[in-house]
């Protein structure tokens, strides 16, 4: 796996997955390829598991988003290809064919929160802070999250979050739906292990099959979705605001929007 920019072990039918790219652990272009890949070669060990957790190494993040630098050298044709990628990528996780469960601390911005909305539960510590903060670079969340976010926001909570780019903490996401339980800090790992000990005890055929089911209703539309959203996404790589956002983010100051 390369650079290990993620690993994994598997004990008692539970595989452990784990994001590795400090400090904040950005889904750049390997990192994002290396959890696909994982999630490949998990596939082809699905009988030896019956759940997934997926964390982040460190203490700062699960992930926080982007590689903001990679922003300065797009273009519409290759952003569009890279968004493109993403999804394949996230899809693969959505569609592992056990559940995976998504065990959250720190920051979950960006890309990293569709990452675990592609998780079929989100436990998370009290130090989890949830966001889009893509409109302070001039994009938009461009890995299906904002489609996955439906399922968990009302529309009119969602909008504002994509909006504005605030964070939300470990309470109010779980009100709204983002996060399924919350537990003190340090110790969503055993919350997410217990959960996943209960569903390895369970008939596996069923827990499979249930999944399936759930995913295929839920995602019937998912693909005309994800095609205007590179469209879209790409066209925004040409922008000089995108630039602009993209720079003042890495020189730490505030952006000049142009409108261009």
């Amino acid at each position: 796996m390369g650079e290990s920019l993620t690993h994994y072990e598997i004990k008692d039918q539970v595989a452990i997955v784990t994001i590795d790219h400090p400090p904040m652990n950005a889904l750049d272009v390997p990192t994002k390829e290396a959890v696909g890949q994982t999630f490949m070669e998990l596939d082809e060990r699905r009988k030896e598991i019956r759940a997934v957790i997926l964390n982040g190494a460190g203490e700062k993040a699960f992930a926080a988003g982007a590689d903001i630098k990679a922003f300065l050298e797009d273009r519409s044709d290759t952003a569009r290809r890279r968004m493109v990628n993403s999804h394949r990528v996230f899809s693969i996780v959505e569609n592992c064919e056990y559940p995976v469960i998504a065990a959250l601390h720190g920051f979950c911005l960006g890309g990293g929160l569709e990452l675990s909305l592609c998780c079929d539960i989100r436990y998370g510590d009290e130090t989890v802070k949830l966001g889009f903060p893509e409109v302070n670079l001039s994009v938009f969340p461009g890995n299906g999250g904002m489609w996955r976010a439906m399922y968990h926001l009302s529309l009119g909570k969602l909008k504002e979050l994509v909006y504005t780019g605030d964070f939300v903490g470990a309470e109010e996401a779980l009100q709204l739906g983002l996060l399924e339980k919350v537990v003190p800090k340090g110790q969503v790992m055993d919350a997410a292990l217990e959960l996943a000990a209960k569903i390895a005890k369970k008939g596996p055929l069923g827990v499979i099959a249930a999944k399936k089911m759930v995913n295929r209703a839920r995602d019937l539309q998912l693909a005309q979705d994800l095609s205007l959203e590179a469209e879209l996404w790409g066209s925004l790589a040409d922008t000089e605001d995108m630039k602009e956002g993209a720079r003042a983010f890495l020189e730490k100051r505030k952006p000049q929007w142009q409108l261009r």
